[in-house]
């Protein structure tokens, strides 16, 4: 009973944060005015408060902050499932999109895109993101292939040293790419820090689908990955198919991480810290630990880029600024407090 109520205040939690987001930023509104902005936008002359509401007020929120900020919800939400995936899978909960490489391949695939664009007629509206997102599924896919041909590591850790390696080998030719293309280096550096601004409905439609599609493959997995919690060994005795599982956990969760990075570029600490919270909440079965996390990483994402829209406005800060400002030290922290890793 106590966890159902926590994991309802996570959803509630989730609401609230993408409700105080779009109260959020150069321009500060009331959550009366947001809910009357919406009103008017959604139901019309039927709203009746919604004939008193300023036209400028309705496009702040409709226009300019309702699209990025649910976007940034699946973005967050996206890397929270990714995130509690790969931690059951390496049963380590120190693993993230990072550690396959995923957000490397995907800002190998966005950097090329914008440097080298027009080069290659990558110059179409979206390309940025597109490239991204294949890229990510791309080195998701070199990461499992490299690790299948490794016969003398244990699979699941050869995941993991794959991913490391191709990752620094990824984000090499990104830093060759940005050092000689420096015209372009505003927008790669923006795009390698993350953020939502000038996103919009086109660029929500884009994400969702492949958001949705990897949380459900996640829930699919729930169970197996709670019989992977005791062991590889004990596993496979109990008949589990130990490839197939390592096949589609590393499939949902690069296609997660693609969708989030495709949204919002590289955003760290997401993935890492939205599961961790999330296991304090609702405990480690997976059925209930991956919609929580999913939830926890949306609350996560959608508190960072409110701050990063108002903290400095009219200035707006990339989010991955942020969520490294606040997510190191607060990861640390829970390492530094937790008994022996236990609460990890």
């Amino acid at each position: 009973m106590r966890k159902a109520i926590a994991a309802t205040a996570l959803v509630l939690g989730a609401i609230a944060a993408l409700f105080g987001s779009l109260c959020a930023g150069s321009v500060t509104l009331s959550p009366a005015q947001v809910a009357e902005a919406l009103g008017a936008k959604l139901l019309g002359p039927a709203f009746g408060a919604g004939r008193n509401v300023d036209a400028v007020t309705v496009a702040i929120v409709w226009e300019l902050r309702l699209a990025r900020t649910l976007l940034a919800a699946v973005a967050g939400a996206a890397l929270g499932a990714s995130g509690v995936v790969l931690q059951g899978l390496f049963r380590n909960p120190l693993a993230d999109p990072y550690s396959l490489g995923v957000s490397s391949g995907a800002s190998l695939g966005a950097v090329a895109a914008i440097a080298l664009g027009p080069a290659v007629g990558l110059s179409f509206p979206g390309a940025t993101e597109t490239a991204a997102f294949f890229g990510a599924i791309a080195a998701g896919a070199l990461v499992y292939a490299v690790a299948s041909i490794n016969r003398r590591t244990a699979p699941t850790a050869a995941l993991l040293l794959a991913g490391t390696a191709i990752g620094s080998f990824l984000s090499a030719f990104v830093s060759l790419i940005v050092t000689l293309n420096g015209k372009d280096l505003h927008a790669v550096f923006f795009w390698m820090l993350g953020g939502f601004g000038g996103k919009g409905w086109h660029d929500l439609a884009t994400a969702l689908p492949a958001a949705v599609l990897s949380f459900a493959g996640a829930l699919a997995l729930a169970r197996p990955l709670d019989i992977l919690g005791a062991g590889e060994e004990a596993a496979g005795n109990l008949g589990l198919d130990l490839r197939l599982l390592r096949v589609l956990a590393v499939a949902a969760s690069s296609l997660g991480a693609a969708a989030a990075v495709a949204a919002g570029g590289v955003i760290g600490f997401v993935g890492l810290l939205g599961p961790h919270f999330a296991r304090l909440i609702v405990g480690s079965l997976h059925r209930r630990l991956i919609p929580a996390s999913a939830a926890a990483g949306a609350i996560l994402l959608l508190l960072a880029d409110a701050v990063a829209r108002s903290v400095a406005a009219p200035l707006e800060l990339p989010v991955g600024i942020v969520t490294a400002i606040i997510g190191a030290p607060v990861f640390l922290r829970l390492l530094a407090t937790s008994r022996e890793g236990r609460s990890l």
